[in-house]
């Protein structure tokens, strides 16, 4: 890994650099190189996901002192959720440092989205790590929170759901209703995907690791294909 290339994109300089290319290491990669001195991202990513949400909401309460709690809650989904940081993943290049196994390394859909994302927590753990929480907070502010003005002009801290529901109700009178349509994978990394419809129409299909995820994807492709968005 180049470690000074990388570095000069977060802006961060590493004391312990192993803890920057930890930060990139997926599972699968140490499937196919048991062998391999440094362990997988995830313990980085849990850490990070902690870190990144007490940021965030330090950053919204103190911007937005007249916002309620549940406005700020949302926006704050807006700018955590894996959308969003796989965007801000792409935009640091993370491609081309993540360490994959073969298989992975061919899959640049769905799947590498949540891997990105899930990747920029770890990078916000192992800065936590190297240098406390004010560096952590520095590269999220520089990262992430520009994003902020872009959340607030298209209304992304508006939950697909919600807004499907509510443009349903007004244009067509009738209330959305979501279905399993099928589940794939093992216990650990299970995929699922959920149609919405209006009536019998059905409208739009969406897929996520989780229930919760797959309706909220196909609910923004639901608002894509009835031009409501």
């Amino acid at each position: 890994m180049e470690h000074a290339v990388l570095e000069a994109k977060l802006g961060v300089s590493f004391n312990q650099k192993d803890l920057l290319e930890q930060a990139f290491v997926h599972r699968s990669y140490l499937n196919e190189n048991p062998g391999f001195r440094l362990d997988q991202n995830e313990r980085l990513e849990f850490l990070g996901d902690a870190v990144l949400e007490l940021v965030v909401t330090e950053k919204l309460y103190a911007q937005f002192p007249e916002k309620p709690e549940g406005e700020l809650t949302s926006l704050r989904a807006a700018l955590v959720n894996a959308v969003m940081l796989a965007q801000v993943a792409q935009e640091l290049d993370f491609n081309q440092f993540l360490l994959l196994s073969r298989g992975e390394s061919k899959d640049t859909g769905r799947a590498r989205q949540y891997i990105l994302a899930n990747t920029f927590e770890a990078v916000v753990g192992a800065i936590y790590l190297d240098q406390g929480y004010a560096a952590a907070s520095g590269f999220i502010a520089r990262a992430l929170l520009p994003h902020l003005e872009h959340v607030l002009a298209e209304k992304l801290y508006k939950d697909p759901k919600s807004l499907f529901q509510e443009a349903a109700q007004e244009r067509v009178g009738i209330t959305p209703s979501y279905e399993v349509l099928g589940e794939s994978g093992p216990d650990h990394n299970k995929r699922f995907v959920v149609g919405v419809s209006l009536g019998q129409e059905l409208v739009a299909e969406g897929e996520g690791p989780s229930k919760q995820a797959a309706e909220i994807e196909a609910a923004r492709k639901g608002l894509a294909a009835k031009g409501w968005s």
